[in-house]
Formats: structure tokens, sequence, C-alpha cells
């Protein structure tokens, strides 16, 4: 029997508990553990996923990039569209505490055979003053200074939401696996990777080495070059731009790692757009575009960020968190941008599936 203290596993069933159930859940400030129920949220009750992920740890990108442990909470497939929002177009994965979810009968698998016992205490109290009108003032209040809209998300307050996970914690990396977020092999090809990183950057005289020697033996392995190599523009240079004026549903080849790195420069920023690591692996497939993407709110102050050039999103390509070393395998699956100049119009693949995604 699933119990409310029970944690769900990557492909169970669930059904999103009803906003009056929801609401009874959260306090005077539409929280459940410091982690918002946000308006957009209201769309998704009812309805049945199934689990994509469970979110035990995730990313911090408001302070610097680092670990945090999540307690209770899960990711569907479900993102948020940025109605309530102004209209970010981040598509932020949303986070999806157990208590707002209910295990589903003969649609998950044989440990899940009856919905959660009932709730705690806390969470059948009476209702402490949270409404859909609370949800809404909560996410968009003026500036004290200017009145411009300060916008907050599960993304903003995900700082207060978490507490602190060091990398070195072992106890991550089997809830990784034990959850079904990710398998055996990943897990050791990750780990194989950040102890070959961190061994190339000890000062040591061995990092150009190791780096030629991954480089060149990384076929046999069927996978990609030295993730974080730097860009061959110097520091100070333009980097050049190209302009497709590519549109949703259109299919782009992403090109090879070797022709990137030509259009970066030694920061691996093309006209302040950083080329991450995890990036890489997404080298020379096909995929679709999903949107472009022109504005998304800046997680740090909540304000909107229009940016000075629209980017791409690819559907079904993520943030895998392969290379980083303080959040691996972060469960996030945080959408790329991706300069036009990255990529490469071609015709439809002849019975390819929608987001095809090309694995190393």
């Amino acid at each position: 029997m699933l119990t409310a203290g029970s944690k769900f596993r990557a492909g169970d069933w669930v059904e999103v508990r009803s906003k009056e159930e929801i609401l009874r859940t959260l306090d005077e400030n539409g929280q459940l553990d410091g982690m918002p129920f946000m308006p957009e949220m209201l769309a998704f009750c009812g309805q049945k996923f199934r689990v994509y992920k469970r979110a035990h740890k995730t990313c911090d990108t408001v302070f610097p990039v680092r670990g945090r442990r999540v307690v209770h909470a899960v990711h569907l497939e479900t993102r948020c569209d940025g109605q309530a929002h102004g209209g970010c177009q981040a598509g932020c994965l949303l986070f999806w505490k157990e208590a707002w979810l209910r295990a589903v009968n003969g649609l998950s698998s044989p440990r899940i055979a009856v919905p959660l016992q009932s709730l705690s205490a806390q969470q059948n109290a009476p209702n402490a003053g949270c409404t859909e009108s609370v949800l809404r003032e909560r996410a968009c209040t003026p500036d004290p200074d200017d009145g411009s809209p300060v916008y907050s998300c599960q993304a903003t307050r995900l700082p207060y939401a978490t507490s602190s996970l060091d990398w070195w914690d072992l106890r991550q990396y089997f809830e990784d696996y034990s959850s079904g977020n990710v398998g055996f092999w990943r897990i050791f090809s990750g780990l194989f990777y950040s102890a070959y990183y961190n061994l190339s950057i000890a000062g040591i005289g061995l990092g150009r080495a190791m780096r030629w020697l991954y480089d060149s033996f990384h076929f046999l392995r069927g996978g990609k070059l030295f993730p974080r190599t730097f860009g061959r523009i110097p520091e100070g240079q333009p980097t050049p731009a190209a302009t497709l004026n590519l549109q949703p549903g259109e299919f782009v080849r992403v090109k090879s790692h070797q022709e990137i790195l030509r259009t970066v420069d030694v920061h691996s920023k093309n006209r302040g757009l950083w080329w991450d690591a995890e990036m890489v692996p997404y080298c020379g497939g096909t995929y679709q575009v999903l949107k472009r993407v022109n504005k998304i709110l800046d997680e740090r102050t909540g304000k909107m960020r229009e940016m000075k050039g629209p980017c791409i999103v690819l559907d079904s390509v993520v943030c895998q968190s392969r290379y980083s070393g303080c959040r691996m395998f972060c469960p996030r699956a945080i959408y790329p941008y991706w300069r036009e100049i990255w990529l490469e119009r071609v015709a439809p693949p002849v019975g390819a599936p929608r987001g095809e995604e090309k694995t190393t």
C-alpha cells in the first residue's frame, strides 16, 4: 500500500487531485513546504499522468548554480505555459508535491495497488485562507520602487523550497537509480566522466593529455568529443550570427560539435548565449523546432527579460545533467536555448517520430 509518506517512481501513474483538495494543502501564500502551487497548474487538476522523474533533487539557478534536495515531489510530463507569469516562454518542468497527487488503480506498477491514504492532519486542516485568487495575486506583485511587475514562481522560489545537497552525498545517486530516474550505465558513465574531468583540471599537468586521449578514443564508446571544450574565437572578437527564421514544426539538424566551436568564443559564448556541455549529446541529431523564445523570467529578480534576438527551443531536447558536476543527473530537464547558427534546416525525416532524440 502506498501511504502519504511513500515515494512515487518514474513510470508510475498518478492523478492530480481536484483544485479544492490542493487548495486545502496550501498555506496563505499558496505554498506547501515553500513550494508554490502556480495558477498554470490548475489546468491539470483531475487529469492522469505518468511520473516522468522523481524530483528528489534539483539545480538551483537563482544563486550560484548548485544542487538542492527536494522532499516529496515528482515531475510529471507537464510544463508551465507562463500564462500567469507575463507569458514567460521558458517552459519549465513543473514540480508536483506528492500531496497534490493520488495513485491510479490499475494503471501503475503493482507496488501501487490503492490510492494514497488520507493526507496528514496539516493537509486536511480547514483552508488557511488560500484561494485561486490568492494564487494569482502571489504570482505577480508590483515592484515597490517603480511599479513594474515582479513575478514569483517555482523557479524563483526554488532555493527556499529546498535544502542543501552536496555532490559527494552518495545517497542521491542510489536514489537516482532506485527511483527509476537513471539507469545503472548512465550513472557509471557519469561518475567516470566526473572523475576523469576533475583529474584533468587538478593542476598536475595531465589536462591536455587527458583531453587528447578522450578525443582520440571517444568513437570507441560511440560518444562525442570532450564536452567541456572551449570555443575558437579570441576574447573581444565578435561572434558570428545566422538568420534562418525557424518556425515551430520545422526540422533542423544540430551542427557538429567542431562546427559549433568555431562560432563561440574562448568563454564558450555566442553573442552572450552560453554553449553548454549539456548540449553536446545532441550534436548531429535531427529534431523538430518547438518554439521561438523571446522573453523569459530572470529567476533572481523575478523581472521579465526580453532577449536581444530570439532563441530556439527544440522538442524533447533537454538538459540531461550528464556533465554538471555539482548537480549530476538533476531531473529538472531544462530546455537549452539554441542560436540559429548552431542549426541547419532539413527536410522532415521519413518516418521520424516527433522530437527524435539522438543518444550517445
